[in-house]
């Protein structure tokens, strides 16, 4: 008789109790009660304080505390907002926690999550990159930041690595890798435009090879060559200004296929190879302090942008580097279930992964020849130029990230602590 009045009486929403696997009580929110803005922003600051690990680390993280813990989505219903994120530029666990706002409460619920999960972690990267470039040129300094250098290449081999089987799984994503890798070494082109280029070509091929699209195929040329001009041209200026900063990102931005890890390549290449505005050495640290920290790694950004222009850099690099995804997020929202089943999509995303693995592998490569710089020209492990510690250290990050599946924010502090005794001992 209970259990029929139960069901029969109108009832507020439930909150059910579970204990999860260390006993701790879990609170389950009922799928019938939508979280509140405050709910929202508690947890997602939180989450940016505490999601270390990168991409991967983020989203399981928000599996945990968004599905298991508190019920607001089901396991599907996540499932479908994270493969979303495949289908738009931009980076993957940041733009699923938008996505998460936007299901909870629209518009004004995405950009609450979004802006709760990136600015607190923007605001450490700030932190440390002030006392960066304050205290970088402190031996002490130096030493943690050069440990943590050879594992931050690591870091982007086993990307790399991971990304492989997806992108190279038919013959002709093989074909058009080697493609993409030779345009990526001789560096005919920005990555931006390899990247879309071998998006576009792929799908063009992939979805039906008829005259229409063979001329299309043949046009792409004329279509991708002043797109190549406007990235060549961004901020050719002998001093960056923060507005170029902005310009720069958000560029970059809106056009972040595939990994995070590819904003690297972007950098080297234009920021650093051509631009000037910052060394290889910078780079990497930069790196490091987005790794090290919590929150998106494309908080890099903010480092990068005070190391060229200060605060002002730092608050416009990371504001371009983050509006397309609240703006792509919102617009695409409702066509995700046309978009998944769009074949022409589906290829392009195939195609342009390609060419992002060939650009991670090239970046990787080049950051390698000065992660693996001895510490001082005197050291006594240099062989040929080449650190023996910090091959060590590259290899050995490697193998804990492959086969042990260590989190890289443990890998970051066994190279600072290795930099740091190694200087001790060699000065």
């Amino acid at each position: 008789m209970v259990f029929s009045l139960i069901h029969l009486t109108p009832q507020p929403p439930l909150h059910c109790v579970e204990r999860g696997l260390g006993g701790e009580v879990l609170e389950k929110v009922s799928m019938t009660q939508k979280p509140t803005y405050g709910e929202l922003a508690r947890l997602f600051i939180r989450m940016s304080l505490t999601a270390f690990g990168g991409p991967a680390a983020h989203l399981a993280m928000g599996q945990d505390e968004i599905v298991r813990r508190r019920g607001w989505l089901t396991r599907e219903e996540y499932l479908d907002l994270m493969a979303a994120t495949n289908l738009i530029p931009g980076p993957n666990s940041t733009e699923t926690m938008i996505h998460v706002g936007y299901k909870m409460r629209g518009i004004p619920g995405a950009l609450l999550t979004g802006a709760c999960f990136i600015i607190p972690a923007a605001v450490v990267s700030l932190i440390l990159a002030i006392l960066y470039v304050n205290g970088g040129g402190l031996p002490q300094v130096q030493s943690l930041l050069w440990g943590i250098q050879p594992v931050i290449v690591a870091i982007i081999i086993v990307a790399a690595w991971r990304l492989a089987p997806g992108a190279l799984k038919t013959r002709e994503l093989r074909v058009l890798f080697v493609a993409a890798l030779v345009v990526e070494v001789t560096r005919t082109l920005p990555e931006a435009v390899v990247i879309i280029g071998a998006g576009l070509l792929f799908a063009l091929w992939r979805t039906a090879r008829t005259g229409t699209n063979i001329a299309m195929i043949a046009l792409l040329p004329a279509v991708l060559t002043p797109m190549a001009q406007t990235v060549i041209n961004l901020g050719e200026t002998a001093r960056a200004s923060a507005l170029d900063l902005f310009w720069y990102f958000l560029k970059i931005g809106s056009v972040l296929f595939g990994s995070g890890y590819v904003l690297v390549t972007y950098i080297q290449t234009d920021l650093v190879d051509t631009f000037g505005w910052l060394t290889a050495r910078e780079l990497l640290d930069s790196v490091a302090i987005g790794q090290f920290t919590p929150g998106p790694v494309l908080t890099t950004t903010t480092v990068v942008g005070y190391i060229i222009a200060g605060l002002p850099g730092a608050l416009t690099a990371t504001l371009g580097i983050f509006l397309p995804s609240f703006v792509l997020v919102i617009l695409t929202a409702p066509l995700i279930p046309r978009m998944r089943r769009s074949k022409f999509l589906s290829a392009f995303l195939d195609g342009a992964n390609t060419a992002v693995l060939a650009a991670i592998v090239v970046t990787a490569f080049t950051l390698a020849l000065v992660a693996l710089r001895p510490l001082a020209t005197s050291a006594p492990d240099s062989i040929a130029g080449v650190s023996a510690l910090a091959v060590v250290l590259l290899a050995a990050s490697i193998v804990g990230l492959m086969r042990f599946k260590l989190n890289a924010t443990i890998l970051l502090v066994v190279g600072a602590v290795a930099g740091l005794i190694y200087a001790m001992l060699v000065t």
